[in-house]
């Protein structure tokens, strides 16, 4: 019986809900198999709780944080959250920060979060992305895709075939890459989404704060 994983996108570039805010940034919650993760922060805590009370979000449901990179417009909540729900905090290797009394556990390699649920760890010395595994299909979760699609689904494939795309991919235009997933939903700082839509339109998922996948 498959496990559904629900993934609601809090901070992003555009909103899909009119009665969220949009912000330079990145922040989603993902559901699933006893846990519930907030990958990334945003750029602004203000923003970051104001959606989430909107969405119905309490940020005390959240056991663990995900850090993708230490970038402002990903970590700019994790102070804040903190202070109101001081979870342990899965970052990369290099992840620096400020914040007192953090739990940090850094993920230079591949690293189980919680159940079916893993880092990449740190690719190219910068960022992580989360991997979630349902039976023999993986969904990729990244903030910015700084070391690359390539790189980071030749890490995800260590655990099965990539089946869905969700995050944040830069200037990513590689698009036969994205040929033999099903699933692809570019967000945040994505260049080339337009693209992604022409070329995979019954792939493709629109982004923005407020969209919920579940998969």
């Amino acid at each position: 019986m498959k496990n559904n994983i629900k993934i609601s996108i809090i901070y992003d570039n555009t909103a899909l809900d009119e009665n969220l805010i949009s912000d330079w940034g990145f922040s989603c919650l993902i559901e699933g198999f006893g846990k519930t993760i907030l990958f990334d922060t945003g750029a602004k805590e203000n923003i970051l709780f104001a959606n989430m009370k909107k969405m119905d979000i309490d940020p005390l449901m959240v056991d663990v944080i995900f850090i993708s990179h230490n970038h402002w417009d990903h970590t700019g909540g994790l102070s804040s959250f903190l202070s109101t729900n001081n979870v342990p905090v899965f970052a990369p290797a290099e992840f620096m920060t400020s914040s007192r009394n953090i739990n940090l556990i850094t993920c230079g390699t591949r690293q189980q979060i919680c159940e079916n649920i893993w880092s990449t760890g740190t690719l190219s010395g910068i960022e992580q992305s989360l991997l979630i595994k349902q039976e023999d299909r993986v969904t990729v979760i990244a903030g910015c895709s700084h070391p690359g699609i390539d790189e980071i689904f030749t890490a995800g494939r260590q655990l099965g075939h990539i089946s869905a795309l969700i995050g944040g991919l830069h200037g990513f235009k590689n698009f036969d890459l994205l040929k033999n997933i099903d699933l692809i939903c570019p967000t945040h700082c994505t260049q080339y989404i337009d693209e992604i839509k022409s070329i995979y339109p019954d792939k493709y998922i629109k982004g923005g704060a407020g969209r919920i996948i579940t998969i």
